[in-house]
């Protein structure tokens, strides 16, 4: 049985982190004994580790300044501050701070794997957690295997880092099977009209997830007679300015936040469209989530998506990444006769293909292979 440690900074309501959960609790008990340990306690996705599934922390809460903070030690000072047990393999879950303590490791027995969720663009936004791009580059070169979760990270890891080192794609695991049975169950908090045509948009509500393009779209639709209801699933800094902007458009009745939701599927298969008109992703959850549901989706062109989609929109919408492109792909798919519909069906087909079976065997080969 191989030991094994996943290290992430929290395991808040964040993608990586619901996927992280999603992986660990169905690896094989009999090949893997599997600890989670995060920096900072208190993620709301702590709940859904399976109960056999060993969990620690570093620090009980965050703290302001805690990235500056832990730059002033070395990675070797945090490793062996944090890391107090041999592990045959140590999984940085994401790219960053855990990175820079993991890659401190000095057992020659362990073998270190970092996972890659998002395409970062340039040496300076790769390095945001290091003391400089030269540390960074030097940290990530300890690894032994560099996991991202789409093909499009990958290109943007090893440019940006000139890497020459393993470097492999795995996609998200989904729990499937859970996601289907969950969007069953009853939503009796929330009214929604068959005579609207229901779009959500999941995820944190940020400006980075593209909020102001949402509503700025919702109320061009609306102008143009489309009869659209918009709905947020999730938390964040730009709630209030959406709830302004619904004010001050009249559009209250027709843009909904639903808040942070421990089942978000019922919400979603309630759903005619999913949207996601981000500025950057990884591989987007949501995106996958909504397809398994048989959820049609339009989306801006970031990592992954036409991996997911295909390149010729086989499978759903993408769009370039700016507001007119993606409010004239909504569009589209509203005008045209039997479009959504069609799109529904081609969303169900494809979302086999995030099955979690395909997604767990495909890191646990990755695994056995390493040691």
């Amino acid at each position: 049985m191989k030991k094994i440690l996943f290290f992430i900074p929290n395991l808040s309501v964040g993608g990586a982190e619901k996927v992280l959960v999603n992986l660990v609790n169905n690896m094989d008990r009999s090949k893997f004994d599997i600890t989670v340990q995060t920096l900072f306690a208190g993620g709301v996705n702590e709940q859904f580790l399976n109960a056999d599934i060993k969990y620690k922390y570093c620090f009980k809460k965050t703290f302001r300044g805690n990235s500056q903070i832990l730059k002033m030690f070395s990675p070797k000072h945090l490793y062996k501050k944090f890391i107090k047990e041999h592990y045959d393999i140590i999984v940085s879950y994401l790219e960053g701070p855990t990175a820079r303590i993991v890659s401190g490791c000095t057992d020659l027995n362990t073998k270190l794997v970092c996972w890659i969720h998002i395409e970062q663009h340039n040496i300076r936004d790769a390095s945001y957690a290091f003391k400089s791009p030269e540390e960074a580059k030097s940290c990530y070169n300890k690894f032994d295997k560099i996991i991202c979760v789409s093909e499009y990270v990958k290109k943007d890891f090893t440019e940006i880092f000139d890497y020459k080192k393993s470097v492999e794609v795995l996609y998200n695991t989904n729990e499937t099977k859970q996601i289907i049975n969950l969007s069953q169950e009853c939503v009796d908090d929330v009214k929604f009209s068959d005579d609207e045509i229901k779009i959500c948009v999941v995820g944190k509500v940020a400006k980075r997830k593209g909020c102001d393009r949402v509503v700025n779209i919702q109320k061009k639709l609306k102008s143009e007679g489309f009869n659209t209801h918009i709905f947020f699933l999730g938390v964040g800094s730009e709630e209030e300015n959406i709830r302004l902007f619904a004010k001050n458009n009249g559009l209250e009745n027709s843009i909904t936040l639903l808040g942070y939701q421990t089942n978000p599927y019922k919400y979603i298969a309630k759903c005619d469209m999913l949207i996601c008109a981000s500025f950057a992703e990884g591989f987007s959850t949501a995106a996958t989530e909504a397809l398994i549901l048989g959820v049609p989706v339009v989306t801006v062109e970031v990592s992954g998506m036409k991996e997911m989609l295909g390149d010729n929109n086989e499978y759903g919408i993408v769009t370039d990444n700016d507001e007119d492109a993606l409010y004239n792909g909504i569009k589209k798919i509203l005008s045209e006769d039997g479009m959504l519909k069609e799109y529904a069906e081609r969303a169900k087909e494809r979302g086999k293909f995030f099955s979690t079976e395909n997604t767990v065997k495909a890191a646990e080969k990755m695994f056995l292979e390493l040691v």
